[in-house]
């Protein structure tokens, strides 16, 4: 393959992997009191007004525990859309939440979303045409041909999202687990849904929260 093509095909990765998404856990704690040996059931819910987003962020998690035999349920069933939370129905949702065999309830929140403008710097390619001819001799090179191409730079605008995932003991109602992750450039919904959810789930697995 030529060199030139070769470049071309490097830049054209590169200007790929600078736009697209990516999700990674900032941190995360684990409180001492956390059982030794994980939690095997899981109530999952997603704090949003946004009834799309918080039903493929449920399902998607719901979906990645079960097939790691943690049992995990959406919150629908028995916190409805457009709910708003009151003292009044604390013991009634507490009370629902554990006849589901739930042993912790996991939350999904949106912390703070940002925008931040960089500068991509432009990319040069060398190629060169081969030997001999007007290539063979400096100033035949210089004058004919300049085989060095430039790409200018750009801006561009990256957003990123910061949300936090907190574990709570289901009869201490106490946080035992808390993590926060940064998403940047999510193409849709779906797509940031089941890279978090991997994420997640795998960093509670690393921290020892949830079983094996």
């Amino acid at each position: 393959m030529k060199k030139t093509n070769l470049f071309l095909i490097a830049i054209i990765l590169f200007a790929i992997a600078s736009c697209s998404p990516s999700t990674k856990i900032l941190g995360s704690w684990t409180s001492p009191s956390t059982p030794t040996e994980g939690y095997s059931s899981l109530f999952v819910t997603a704090i949003t007004e946004n009834i799309v987003n918080r039903s493929v962020i449920e399902n998607d998690l719901d979906a990645i525990l079960n097939a790691r035999d943690v049992e995990a349920q959406s919150s629908f069933d028995i916190i409805p859309a457009g709910y708003k939370a009151s003292e009044g129905d604390k013991e009634r949702i507490l009370s629902e939440i554990k006849s589901t065999g739930a042993e912790a309830v996991l939350t999904v929140a949106l912390l703070d979303q940002t925008s931040e403008t960089r500068y991509v710097p432009g990319t040069t390619m060398y190629s060169p045409m081969g030997y001999g001819g007007y290539y063979g001799r400096f100033y035949g090179y210089y004058s004919y041909y300049n085989p060095v191409m430039y790409d200018p730079g750009y801006y561009t605008t990256d957003k990123n999202f910061y949300i936090e995932i907190n574990l709570y003991d289901v009869n201490t109602e106490e946080l035992v687990w808390s993590a926060q992750s940064e998403t940047t450039n999510p193409s849709s919904i779906e797509s940031f849904s089941a890279a978090f959810s991997e994420i997640v789930v795998g960093q509670m697995l690393k921290d020892g929260v949830i079983v094996k």
